[in-house]
């Protein structure tokens, strides 16, 4: 792997634990029990969404173009939930937490991409 490829990889795992962090004090609910906590589970969001996301996605496509788009969001809430669940220390009270959180992961990590570049 190559260097930069190393660093950019350290970045947006940076970036993403910044936006966790961020999530976490901005959002009653949504908490991580420590700073390792936070770098682990960006880590799992990172894989998830890096492997079982586009599997998922494929398969629940007609319901997505049917629902217009809602099925999308709905299966990225359940899997920012299953990514709590697999990392100890990193709880969401409920579906709407989740669902808040994973639209202010998305919006704040975006920023924070933008403003690291």
């Amino acid at each position: 792997m190559k260097e930069s490829s190393i660093l950019n990889l350290i970045g947006r795992l940076l970036v993403n634990v910044v936006a966790l962090l961020i999530v976490e004090y901005l959002i009653p609910g949504f908490r991580l029990e420590s700073l390792g906590v936070a770098i682990v589970a960006a880590v799992v969001i990172g894989a998830v969404n890096t492997f079982i996301r586009p599997v998922i996605q494929i398969l629940a496509l007609p319901f997505t173009v049917v629902t217009l788009g809602v099925a999308a969001f709905v299966i990225n809430v359940l899997l920012l939930m299953l990514s709590a669940a697999i990392v100890p220390g990193f709880e969401i009270d409920g579906f709407l937490t989740a669902a808040v959180a994973s639209i202010g992961l998305a919006l704040i990590g975006a920023f924070l991409h933008k403003l690291a570049r």
